[in-house]
């Protein structure tokens, strides 16, 4: 049985951490405000010489070293982002140069907070098919680039951030390691609930973050639960099963209402929310870093990662570490 084995995971994080007491000399809030509705205490924010693409290249050395793997070994790059270096090309091609890979297959993939797990599929199915052996996939953001830091319902949510994992073809047992199932949604009905203003072939600029928070919320529950447990039904597992989930860090709130909506104890979900906000694609990948170092996750555990983002657009995994 081939599957995609995670050998490796790695993140980067911008070197300015911001603490709500910090954001709220210039933005009209306060600690008690920010933690109180969604448990985020700091975020870090990206440096002038900061970009999406070179915290993905941090993140992407980081994940090859824990996976002894040469960055000459990888064949495909799938990097999850909403916020790209340019309009094109792809921001995977310049963590391609970066990396000093002279040639591998390297793209986009846009499914804003739900990116990592688009891509992960994406990746997943070109390595099954054989047509690819070992790839890098990626989620990384710089939001701060786009965040209207004047409505402080959405400027006090959002971090900047990288994080990658090494998957590779191995013939794996039932039993093994490995993604085992992986279920995808999409609904554009719902655009305006949580969009950017703008884009090349509309208003010609880059545009700013809007969002309504409380339709967001309430989607997010019921959708993050149900996908949830979808894909553990494609996985021939119930939620007793699961020794970890690691969720997209957008909110302390939504993370333990949907855990209380799949009776999962607080305890088995992994928050990183607090440290790093909401990192749209990057924040599954990096918390799962995060998990993975601190030794909360171990090898042969079952975890399962979901998210849900702009588009709307949702998703689980399952995989055995």
């Amino acid at each position: 049985m081939i599957r995609s084995v995670i050998t490796g995971t790695g993140s980067a994080l911008p070197v300015r951490r911001v603490s709500n007491a910090e954001l709220a000399e210039t933005v009209d809030t306060s600690d008690d405000w920010i933690v109180e509705r969604t448990g985020i205490r700091f975020r870090h924010l990206a440096g002038p010489d900061e970009t999406t693409g070179t915290l993905a290249a941090d993140a992407a050395r980081r994940a090859l070293a824990a996976a002894g793997c040469a960055a000459g070994e990888i064949d495909l790059i799938v990097l999850a982002t909403a916020t790209p270096d340019q309009t094109f090309p792809a921001t995977a091609t310049k963590v391609q140069a970066l990396l000093g890979i002279d040639d591998c297959v390297a793209f986009d993939v846009a499914a804003v907070c739900s990116g990592f797990l688009y891509a992960l599929q994406v990746a997943d199915s070109m390595i099954r098919t054989g047509a690819h052996a070992r790839a890098l996939v990626i989620g990384a953001e710089t939001f701060s680039r786009i965040l209207d830091w004047q409505d402080r319902t959405t400027c006090v949510l959002f971090g900047d951030g990288a994080g990658a994992i090494v998957i590779e073809a191995r013939d794996s047992g039932e039993e093994g390691p490995g993604i085992i199932a992986i279920k995808l949604h999409a609904d554009g009905r719902h655009n305006q609930l949580l969009y950017v203003d703008g884009g090349p072939s509309t208003t010609g600029t880059v545009g700013l973050l809007r969002m309504k928070g409380g339709e967001v919320f309430r989607h997010a529950v019921t959708n993050l639960a149900a996908v949830l447990e979808e894909t553990l039904v494609i996985a021939g597992l119930t939620s007793a099963d699961i020794d970890w989930v690691v969720p997209h860090q957008a909110n302390k709130r939504i993370l333990d209402a949907t855990a209380r909506k799949l009776g999962l104890p607080a305890e088995k979900v992994i928050v990183t929310v607090d440290q790093h906000a909401n990192t749209s694609a990057a924040s599954v990948p990096l918390a799962l870093d995060v998990a993975i170092r601190d030794q909360r996750i171990m090898p042969g555990q079952l975890i399962v990662l979901e998210a849900m983002g702009g588009g709307f657009t949702w998703g689980a995994a399952v995989v055995r570490t």
